[in-house]
């Protein structure tokens, strides 16, 4: 009997702190996903790119900020099913942080990271938490009382 071998979408995310310690979020829109909610900027490796290519990449669209590879911090994955979610953090950012993407992103916002809002993702709330934590891994989805 042959098993099929478990295929993962990898996921990933910067968690931005600015000079007060609060973390940047944008609010959703025409995505399909968690349209309405909060999230960190974030987004999928394409074929043949590192997850700190993806990181820089997404960064760049999605906030406008330039994030160099050495300024980078490996904080957190949270496993899911059928995703592997991978969060990061930077020391230092040149750039001024603004709304690139209106059509995926209605607002962007700073929270105090102990209070995020309410109309956050799950899973988001889940890895900003352990990032803050300082947890390097976690699971998310499989019926666990943490989820």
């Amino acid at each position: 009997m042959t098993v099929a071998k478990y295929r993962v979408l990898v996921g990933v995310h910067l968690v931005l702190f600015d000079a007060q310690g609060r973390v940047l979020l944008g609010r959703r829109v025409n995505t399909g996903f968690g349209d309405g909610l909060f999230h960190v900027p974030a987004g999928h490796l394409e074929m043949g790119e590192s997850a700190v290519a993806a990181l820089i990449r997404e960064t760049r669209e999605e906030v406008g900020v330039e994030i160099e590879a050495c300024d980078i911090e490996f904080a957190h994955v949270l496993h899911s099913a059928g995703r592997v979610q991978m969060f990061f953090t930077v020391r230092r950012w040149t750039g001024l942080v603004a709304n690139r993407e209106p059509e995926k992103c209605s607002e962007l916002e700073w929270f105090d990271p102990a209070r995020l809002p309410h109309e956050i993702v799950d899973y988001c709330r889940v890895g900003i938490g352990e990032v803050m934590a300082g947890q390097a891994f976690s699971e998310y989805g499989w019926g666990s009382a943490r989820d």
